[in-house]
């Protein structure tokens, strides 16, 4: 295995499970393995997700989502719950279907890991850069477990033997906005909201939380996640649409008239009728009404109203730029699933050469989906070169 991380540990394993006596090595380049399986999910490791209310595996995997639906029929989402829970980590589903371990600790996988590769005399070298299959003479299989490669330098090698590449970008990123006085509202949480680019399809759902630099949270990672090549083309500076109320136009219309007839002698900014926390609503009534923002609910006219509705469904920004998000970052892009076997994984310009986990252009929202992409890819070429070895 070239790459120490999820898909490379999870790959290693499920092979001496399968073969015992097969040697089995992981070499990474850097000082430490599995880095990125303790930092993810703030330190908890959502390591997958219960898929409850996924319709079409497309909506939570913008690119690869036919073959992981292909793959699922190997190994999916419910064989990885089992399956760490079988060797140890006992798991939880949030409220939000999210898949993490009991101990709310990444450590708890990267233990599990790690004693399994003691147990099975699975070999970790440290510090070492493969960038040639000369380096690896002597194995019989050889599975690239890389990961993400921004810049895409670290697929050059792997384009020299032929394969296809698709750009690599950023994917799963937060948003920054120039907007001060939005931005002074940073720690807010808006628990629904909408997120779109005006002129395209592009639109996600969720969470928002307003931060120091612009806007973050699920609803617009997920958005990040679904336009990663649009943003990329158009160098993060595009229009960004919010719609901060989860109501049709004629029952916001209904709300307003309600609280008109109810608190008419009430001013306007003295508690939201829609859930908004009140530092986010003062804002939204002050860029909907300007100074008019401090009247009653029974002094708006039909264009205040008019124009707050239009603030509430279709708020609008620009955004100014990537801001990361260190702890869930992906790249979108990789090695083009033109370029491997759909059903084994296996290179189809090498032979005995694999692809697993997220050096493949395979990558999902945030939500667990891509530790589950790692999980379903390591043990599809596992099973693979078990086979291969049988035949």
């Amino acid at each position: 295995m070239i790459g120490g991380g999820a898909a490379g540990f999870f790959l290693a394993v499920n092979l001496k499970e399968m073969m015992p006596e097969m040697d089995v090595t992981i070499f990474e380049r850097s000082q430490r393995v599995l880095t990125k399986v303790e930092v993810s999910g703030g330190g908890r490791c959502n390591c997958t997700n219960s898929f409850a209310g996924v319709t079409d595996l497309q909506q939570v995997y913008p690119r690869g989502h036919r073959l992981m639906k292909r793959l699922f029929n190997v190994f999916d989402h419910d064989d990885a719950y089992d399956w760490f829970e079988r060797h140890g980590v006992p798991l939880v589903t949030q409220d939000d279907e999210c898949v993490f371990p009991q101990a709310q600790d990444s450590h708890a996988i990267i233990n599990c890991f790690m004693s399994l590769a003691r147990r099975y005399n699975i070999k970790i070298h440290t510090h070492e850069t493969i960038t040639s299959l000369s380096q690896l003479e002597g194995y019989d299989y050889i599975a690239v477990t890389t990961g993400g490669s921004p810049g895409g330098k670290g697929l050059q090698w792997l384009s020299d033997l032929g394969h296809e590449i698709e750009p690599t970008v950023p994917s799963l990123f937060t948003f920054s906005i120039a907007d001060n006085v939005l931005r002074s509202l940073q720690g807010v949480v808006v628990p629904d909201v909408t997120a779109m680019l005006p002129g395209t399809k592009m639109r996600a759902e969720g969470p928002l939380l307003i931060t120091h630099w612009g806007v973050s949270g699920p609803a617009i990672l997920r958005l990040s996640s679904y336009a990663a090549r649009f943003l990329a083309e158009k160098q993060y500076h595009a229009p960004l649409s919010i719609r901060w109320v989860q109501l049709a136009e004629p029952e916001l219309l209904t709300a307003i008239e309600e609280q008109q007839s109810h608190n008419a002698h009430k001013q306007l900014s003295t508690y939201s009728p829609f859930g908004l926390q009140q530092r986010l609503w003062s804002y939204l009534l002050q860029k909907a009404l300007g100074q008019r923002a401090a009247i009653r609910w029974t002094e708006l006219n039909k264009k205040d109203i008019n124009r707050l509705v239009n603030v509430l469904l279709n708020d609008e920004y620009q955004i100014a730029g990537r801001a990361p998000f260190k702890d869930e970052f992906v790249t979108c892009g990789g090695i083009s699933l033109k370029a491997v076997n759909l059903s084994t994984l296996e290179s189809r310009h090498v032979p005995h050469l694999y692809f697993a986990g997220e050096v493949l252009d395979i990558d999902g929202v945030t939500g667990g989906f891509n530790f589950q992409a790692a999980w379903t890819t390591a043990y599809t070429v596992a099973s693979s070169i078990i086979n291969n070895y049988n035949s």
